[in-house]
């Protein structure tokens, strides 16, 4: 689980490839902070880190995570946007992102606003349309954003300066792919939506009737007949 919040920017430094996918590796400033098997978002795309050698860590990626995110089209020295995993005791600072990647999508147009700020419209497919709403939350590249201007098939995001400075976004240009996750809630949401529309969800009993019949006193076992008591010894003789 992740915030959104950007920690870093790491650097690939050498790629690996294997029969399923392809081998990472990240050079990045916490690199002695960190262990294996440990979960980092990396363009906003969950990773588990298989080794570790001064400097570098590796992760590994798939041939799915490859064709699903832009993970699939770095080269050396490319740029990343990297965040641990979320600690049970830190604080919630952007939105729940899993690090799960539903699509990637172009970057059409970045336009300049006062105070060194920027706008960053990039494309909005019909499929992915239902699950965009404006002030709601999306995560771009593995960063927390809000949702400042939408249209029928497009959609921007305000960067600010420190945004800028301090994530990738200082590197992108128009018409450049990037990883997006949308918000958790709106994809359960539209889950629910669709099931309930489809009738689907009538099967179930309501709720309410569960719990009703979780109250429900189980039934007592069956009292079991006693015993008849042995013949006295003067019917016995009898």
């Amino acid at each position: 689980m992740f915030s959104g919040i950007i920690e870093a920017i790491g650097f690939v430094r050498a790629i690996e490839t294997f029969a399923g996918g392809k081998r990472l590796w990240i050079e990045a400033p916490f690199v002695n902070e960190i262990s294996l098997g440990q979960s980092i978002a990396h363009n906003g795309a969950c990773l588990t880190v298989t080794a570790i050698k001064h400097r570098y860590y590796c992760v590994e990626a798939v041939q799915e995570t490859l064709s699903r995110t832009n993970l699939g089209t770095l080269e050396l020295n490319c740029p990343l946007n990297l965040e641990r995993s979320l600690p049970l005791n830190g604080r919630w600072e952007g939105h729940i992102v899993q690090g799960h990647i539903d699509t990637t999508l172009t970057l059409l147009d970045i336009q300049p606003l006062p105070k060194d700020s920027f706008y960053f419209f990039f494309e909005l497919p019909p499929a992915y349309a239902h699950l965009v709403v404006e002030k709601g939350s999306i995560a771009i590249n593995g960063v927390s954003l809000t949702i400042a201007k939408l249209y029928a098939d497009t959609f921007a995001v305000a960067i600010i300066p420190w945004t800028y400075r301090h994530t990738t976004f200082q590197y992108l240009k128009a018409g450049d792919r990037v990883n997006v996750e949308f918000d958790l809630l709106a994809k359960y949401f539209w889950r629910w939506a669709s099931l309930h529309a489809s009738g689907l969800l009538s099967l179930a009993p309501p709720l309410s009737a569960r719990a009703e019949a979780d109250k429900t006193p189980p039934v007592p076992p069956a009292t079991k007949a006693p015993s008849p008591a042995p013949p006295t010894q003067k019917n016995a003789t009898d």
